[in-house]
């Protein structure tokens, strides 16, 4: 097992690299000068002397070839310092850690919802497959795919909030804040999650060895639940880690949506101010939320199915 996750550690270190650096030169990409963005309350900003702009400019290394900066960017985020964020009078290290655990809160809300949603409309579907229930809970998961968050989130908005006035429509604070943007951003995961365990279970349940297991007697109960399921979810954890890792590079549209601090809203204003520390930043954080999401799932994989963490087949 440790050689395993070892092998698998190693091979996230150049996709980390590869990550930070597109995203580097795309946000270099973007029109405008990040420096003049600074000055955005000022009046006029063609008003500032350029001595004052080139001086800022070789202050915050912007000056420098780009390469220069990535490396730069590069030695300083291995000894954990993301750098100063331009529109903040705050580090990037800082604002990250204020908005991530909402993000996380958010996430793992969303998370459970999905889960419990989609798995159990997938299992019932899967058992009930050809039947009412199996046609009612397919169009529910294509729903919930087909549906997009920000037009969701709106709908629940006017819904729970406006016309009942069951919720709050946006903010945050006490769990009822929490409510309508878990599940916004639940249910499009939901819905994946639905149709792949109702054919990743039903794929099993066509097996051989199920087979055989039915002809020895045992009972279709024992069957699905201890045998048919377990080997079912290989494929649903995988996409529960990707989805875990998204939520936690940042819901962007459902954090502008509800108004919600967070990863996403803090993406947004490093974009729109051409914050390159500050997005950066945010980019290294995701990636790193992904990485660290498939390695979970690797190890999942081996709790699992033993045979793959060994190597053995």
């Amino acid at each position: 097992m440790s050689t395993f996750l070892l092998r698998r550690l190693l091979s996230t270190v150049p996709v980390m690299i590869g990550v930070t650096f597109l995203v580097f030169m795309m946000i270099h990409l973007i029109p405008g000068d990040p420096v003049k963005a600074m000055f955005r309350d000022v009046d006029n900003v063609q008003d500032i002397p350029e001595e004052t702009v080139m001086a800022i400019r070789e202050r915050l290394g912007l000056d420098q070839p780009l390469h220069i900066q990535y490396l730069r960017f590069l030695s300083r985020a291995i000894r954990g310092d993301l750098g100063q964020s331009l529109s903040h009078q705050k580090t990037v290290g800082e604002l990250i850690r204020g908005a991530i655990p909402f993000t996380i809160e958010l996430a793992l809300a969303s998370l459970l919802i999905s889960v419990t949603l989609g798995v159990g409309l997938g299992i019932v579907s899967a058992l009930k497959q050809g039947g009412w229930i199996d046609t009612i809970s397919m169009i529910i998961a294509t729903a919930g795919i087909s549906i997009p968050n920000f037009w969701f989130g709106l709908m629940a908005i006017l819904l729970f909030a406006v016309h009942l006035r069951w919720l709050p429509t946006s903010g945050q604070g006490e769990f009822v804040y929490l409510i309508m943007p878990a599940f916004t951003l639940g249910t499009s995961s939901a819905g994946v999650l639905a149709r792949l365990t109702r054919s990743s279970l039903m794929e099993t349940l066509g097996e051989d060895y199920i087979r055989t297991a039915l002809s020895k007697g045992l009972s279709e109960a024992i069957i699905t639940w201890t045998h048919a399921l377990r080997n079912a979810l290989i494929p649903v954890v995988t996409v529960i880690g990707i989805r875990f890792g998204a939520l936690l590079g940042g819901a962007v549209v459902t954090e502008a949506v509800f108004a919600r601090r967070g990863i996403g809203t803090l993406t947004i204003t490093a974009i729109t101010g051409r914050d390159f520390p500050l997005a950066q930043g945010i980019v290294l954080v995701a990636a790193i939320s992904y990485v660290t999401m498939n390695l979970v799932v690797d190890v999942l994989y081996g709790v699992i199915d033993p045979r793959i963490s060994t190597g053995r087949d």
